[in-house]
This record gives C-alpha cells, structure tokens and sequence, in this order.
C-alpha cells in the first residue's frame, strides 16, 4: 500500500483532514460541475432575463439568510460541548425558529423589492422561494457533528444527491414551462430532498425542540459577533448582484451573472475547503502552540494555494474561449467579465486559510471587524466604481476593496499566530504577475466589454 493510501486509511488527525479535503473538493467540483451542465441547458431553454431575476432572487434570500445568522455551525464546530445533546438541540431550536422568521420576512419585503427595482414579478417569486429558508431551519445538526469530526464523506454524497434531484426538476420544468419559475420550483425541491435525505442517513441522535439557558448563552455569545459578520458577509458575498441590479438591465445583470459563475469556481472551491477543515484543524494544532505546528499548516497553506492559483489561471486565460465554448453569442460579453472577476479574486485566495484560526479560537469579535471591513470597502469601491464607470468601474472597485483590507487581514491573523509573510509574499509576486499576464492577452475582449458597459451606469 502507498503511504499515501496509508495516511488516508488512518483515524487520526491528519488522515481525516485529508479525506474531508478530498471529500469536500470532489463534492464542489461535481457540484459545480452539475451546475454548469444544468447552466448550458438552461440558457437553451430560457432567456438572459430569467437569469437575472434570479439573480435578484438570490440575492434577497442570501441576504436574508446571512443578516439572521445565529452562527450555529461554527459554534458546535468551536464549542467544547458540541456533542452534547442539550448544546445540539438548543442549537436545532434557534435553527427553526430563525428559519420561520426568514420566511416572514421574505414575504414582508416581497413588494416593497418589487417596487425598487421595477419588477412587479419579485413579489410573488420571493415568497415562495423563500420557503427554501423555513425547509432549511429544519436540518438535524448532525450534519455540523460529522464537521466538527471531520468525517464529510456521507454528507457529500447526499448533497450532490439533492442538488441533482434539483438540478433535474429543473430543467423539466423550463423545457415544459420555459419560465423563471422553473428555478424557484428546482431550489425548493433540492432543498427539500437535501432535509429528507439528512434526516434519514446520516448517522447520529435525532435532534427536538429543547432550551437549555446555559447551551443558548454559550450560542449566542458566540454567535451575537458571528450574526454581525454574516450580516457584512451578505455585502461581501452578493453586494455586486444588489448593486449592479440598480445599475444594469436584467439582461446586463445575467450576463454578469455568468461570468461571475464561472469565476468564481476556484474561490469558492477553497472558500468551502477551508471553511470545512480549519476550524476544527485550528482548535486541535493551534499555529501559535508549537512551531512545529506553524509548519505543518505552512505546507498546508502552499499546497492549498497553489492549487487555487493554478485553476485561476486557467479561467484567467482561457475565458473567452471557455464561453465561447458552452454558450452560444448572446453570452459572449460574459468571457471579459470571466476573465476580469478572476483576476480580482486574488487578493482573497492569498489570505482565505487565516480568518478561521480567530473563530476556531472563539474570537468572533475580531472576525467581524474583518468582515465589516471586507464589506465597507466592497461597497465603496461598487458604487463609485459603477457611478463612474458603470460594470467596468465596479469590477476595478472591487479589486482596490480587496487590497485595502488585506492590511486587516494581517492583523487578525497575527493575534493567532497563524500569518505566513513567507506564503503571502511568493502569491502576491505571482498574483501580479497573472493579472499583468491575463490583463495583456484578454485586452482586446475587455475593451469590447469596457465599450458595451463601460458606460452602464
């Protein structure tokens, strides 16, 4: 056997990281993968309008779902009682209760939304694909247990199983109906297929409605400061679609849209790498602990990196011909706006692996100063940015946001011990390096993009 495969087949620490790292990046690229097929297959059916009235829809229960987060997760992933039953039903409690309120909410501001952005249909669409949010408050915490142990193996599984029981609902009701609704009707449907199938196999106790004063102060202790860096992180993740919505046509926003889709592969690969394993790797073998500690997540840092680098130089140089490839001419503009959203990443792939060692260590105070500052500087640089120069300006505000803050960044990583100046500056040369590189090849696309929506605004 391979020492490889011996590493895998083992029960310690190392070994399930390493399997929930492969568990965690197969799930994403087949995930996205799925995605991009159901994508292809939508466009055919449907028309660039329907993807940015999604995209709005998204928007408002994203929004919704991160400006009420209670920071549940994280908290039985931290938490030394998170295995025990009266911390995990408290949790499942807030978790039901917080799924209630979101639906009410998004029906109480499905006309008032409709009414901002011109678009008389948001007020029926956000009511009932906000039922998504009631669907998911009902998720037994055993799939946040088989986080905190790092054992993501059977959790993968069946949420690709959901997703494509989704995907397929989907792409049945655009080619009978050929509507928008075909894609609230498929996000309900994964996720309730992705409850049913949680509820049903994946091991554990079940969880009921129980309060227990000490299990609640603990949760929300620790999620009053992670509830407000989930509010800032709904700017950071979708403050682009909220903007530009105002400032694009849902066609502009739906080209937007797809390029921003498939750009954001790399980022969001490592985002959900991380966001999965370090948390609980950051509570076991601290940086700040021992060095020899500071070097087995040095190599952990490259390793991960790099290969994030890598894919975004793939997408970097080969976006125009990568839509050109998958979608017919009415989403050509959409291959620049690939090319640019990858670049601009950048900033964010070279620090992802530092801001969960403070919420491994509970300090989701200084994690929130992080992400509000993420946020404010975003939103800035958006609305600047596109006042001036419509989609143009606000892709290079939103590249400026990203340096600004990594500043910050440093300083939260440094009271943990966890910031690598070694790591950070080898990616920043490389990272300039790539973008001067992506920026010469692709020019002639972007200054076609820059004269269709450069001035957008």
């Amino acid at each position: 056997m391979s020492p490889l495969m011996t590493r895998l087949r083992g029960d310690g620490l190392v070994a399930r990281v390493m399997r929930s790292s492969a568990w965690t990046a197969l799930g994403y690229a087949t995930s996205q993968g799925m995605r991009l097929a159901s994508n292809l297959i939508l466009t055919r059916l449907l028309f660039p309008e329907a993807f940015g009235m999604m995209a709005l829809v998204s928007v408002f229960l994203v929004g919704l779902t991160m400006f009420s987060d209670m920071g549940t997760g994280p908290s039985i992933l931290q938490n030394k009682r998170g295995d025990e039953p009266e911390f995990l039903n408290t949790a499942f409690t807030i978790q039901v209760v917080r799924g209630v309120v979101l639906w009410l909410a998004a029906c109480a501001m499905a006309l008032p939304v409709a009414a901002f952005y011109g678009q008389d249909q948001l007020a029926v669409l956000l009511p009932v694909a906000g039922l998504s949010l009631l669907i998911h408050g009902l998720e037994p915490t055993r799939i946040e247990t088989a986080a905190r142990h790092l054992r993501l193996g059977r959790v993968t599984l069946l949420d690709l199983i959901s997703q494509a029981l989704g995907i397929v609902s989907m792409v049945v009701l655009a080619y009978l109906f050929q509507s928008v609704w075909a894609l609230v009707a498929g996000w309900i449907v994964s996720s309730l297929a992705r409850l049913i199938l949680m509820t049903l196999f994946l091991p554990g106790p079940g969880n009921r409605m129980q309060w227990e004063p000490a299990a609640a102060r603990d949760l929300i202790h620790f999620g009053f400061w992670l509830f407000l860096s989930t509010a800032c992180g709904f700017l950071v993740a979708q403050g682009d679609k909220a903007i530009l919505g105002k400032y694009l046509t849902l066609e502009q926003l739906g080209l937007y849209n797809i390029g921003f889709f498939l750009a954001s592969f790399p980022m969001l690969l490592g985002q959900n790498i991380t966001g999965r394993i370090l948390i609980p790797l950051y509570r076991e073998r601290p940086p700040a602990a021992s060095a020899e500690n500071f070097r087995k997540l040095r190599r952990m840092r490259f390793s991960l990196t790099g290969a994030i680098f890598l894919l975004v130089a793939v997408m970097a140089f080969s976006g125009e011909w990568i839509v050109g490839q998958l979608y017919d001419p009415r989403y050509a503009a959409a291959g620049a706006i690939l090319v640019l959203v990858s670049v601009i990443q950048l900033p964010q792939v070279i620090g992802m692996t530092y801001d969960q060692s403070a919420l491994a260590a509970g300090d989701s105070r200084n994690y929130f100063y992080l992400t509000a500052a993420r946020a404010l500087f975003l939103v800035i640089g958006l609305i600047i940015g596109a006042e001036m120069m419509g989609l143009i300006g606000a892709l290079i505000g939103q590249a400026i946001a990203g340096l600004l803050v990594y500043p910050i960044l440093v300083w939260l990583a440094r009271r943990h011990g966890a910031w690598d100046a070694l790591h950070d500056l080898v990616f920043m040369t490389l990272g300039i390096g790539l973008t001067i590189l992506a920026l010469i090849v692709d020019q002639t696309a972007i200054a076609a993009l820059f004269a269709l929506f450069g001035g957008a605004a």
